[in-house]
């Protein structure tokens, strides 16, 4: 099997999923006998000569590789969600805890060193941004799909559509300087109807125990109690589920057209005239820790059609060509559905590899 063959642990039954998809393009270069994989290799800087890209320099172990290139460098190494430097200095965010990202990976150094070979960039304030729930220690994991329950900021009130596409979601949130940064949380308010389970969908599930404990899940039996536990007012919480639970009985939210969309309605689970929104009126009252997280970044080098890396000046760098997320992503600012960052990276891929062996963009 090819993961014995490069040196990774065996996997335990069938490979499903991202890991799937992974598997396949490493069969499918192995199978060709022209590839060769090297792991624990990190980037250091591209190698020039004449203004033209001719291979890479790494680090493997300690020691330093350069590796020639006779057809051209693809850069395809992911974004910079991990490094709590760039975030900073590009997006204004204070970290890069809360990405879902691999951690330890992602840290941009591609970037960096397209850059520095003449790279222009684009788009380096853009993530593919999601609500996340905050975990104990200091990580977070995606969230959607909620079918019960608000979000509330440190007013305690509403802000957005909280059935919104998560892309879209996330940017209501940094709209609203709402969960992003440690000190000024979103609340997912919701009633004990629920028990201990969240009114939605994450990708790591959350055990209350735990999160009370951290402080990351609060309860009370009264909503001005939660709002205390919370520290927003208590007039403005109890004013905001009042009008919420008023929509609910109407069936129409007038504030952010909750459930008037059928994006809105595909999780939905209520059984009133809105099923997406749901009282909160059955103490216990719960209040769960929300933060603005990311599925990587979507900003970097500009490329053309055929995967080029752009000059400033919009001329290509020649033997230089990048794909997926460490490129200005082909969606701007906007997410048009799930995939969308692996689609492009393999189409892009496919049309650098096509343009490299001088056959276009292989219809």
């Amino acid at each position: 099997m090819w993961a014995e063959r490069l040196g990774l642990p065996p996997a335990e039954g069938p490979l499903t999923d991202g890991r799937a998809l992974i598997g396949r393009l490493l069969l499918a270069m192995e199978s060709t006998g022209n590839g060769r994989t090297l792991l624990h290799t990190a980037l250091r800087q591209l190698i020039t000569e004449d203004g033209r890209v001719v291979g890479a320099e790494a680090a493997q172990d300690g020691r330093t590789l350069r590796i020639r290139a006779r057809r051209g460098v693809l850069l395809a190494a992911g974004g910079f969600e991990g490094n709590a430097e760039l975030r900073r200095d590009w997006q204004g965010l204070p970290g890069a805890d809360w990405t879902m990202g691999p951690q330890g990976a992602n840290t941009g150094q591609a970037l960096v060193a397209a850059v520095e070979a003449g790279a222009a960039t684009g788009l380096l304030d853009q993530s593919w941004w999601c609500p996340s729930l905050r975990f104990p220690d200091g990580t977070a994991a995606f969230t959607l799909g909620l079918h019960g329950g608000i979000f509330v900021d440190g007013t305690g009130r509403r802000f957005a559509n909280e059935s919104l596409p998560y892309d879209r979601m996330g940017r209501q949130m940094l709209a609203a300087k709402a969960g992003t940064t440690p000190d000024n949380p979103v609340w997912w308010i919701f009633d004990g109807r629920f028990g201990d389970e969240l009114p939605g969908i994450t990708v790591v599930p959350a055990d209350r125990k735990t999160f009370t404990e951290a402080g990351l899940w609060r309860t009370a039996a009264t909503l001005d109690g939660l709002a205390q536990r919370i520290g927003v007012d208590t007039e403005a919480l109890r004013t905001t589920v009042r009008t919420f639970n008023g929509y609910a009985a109407d069936g129409a939210d007038a504030d952010f057209h909750r459930g008037e969309d059928a994006y809105d309605r595909f999780f939905a689970q209520g059984e009133g005239a809105n099923p997406c929104l749901v009282s909160i009126e059955e103490g216990p009252f719960h209040a769960v820790q929300i933060v603005l997280g990311d599925l990587g970044t979507k900003g970097g080098v500009r490329t053309d059609a055929q995967a080029r890396v752009l000059r400033e000046d919009g001329s290509p760098i020649p033997g230089l060509y990048a794909a997926g997320n460490t490129t200005a992503s082909v969606a701007g600012p906007t997410y048009p559905g799930p995939g969308v960052p692996i689609g492009s990276a393999m189409v892009f891929g496919h049309i650098a590899a096509f343009d490299m062996a001088g056959q276009g963009t292989g219809g």
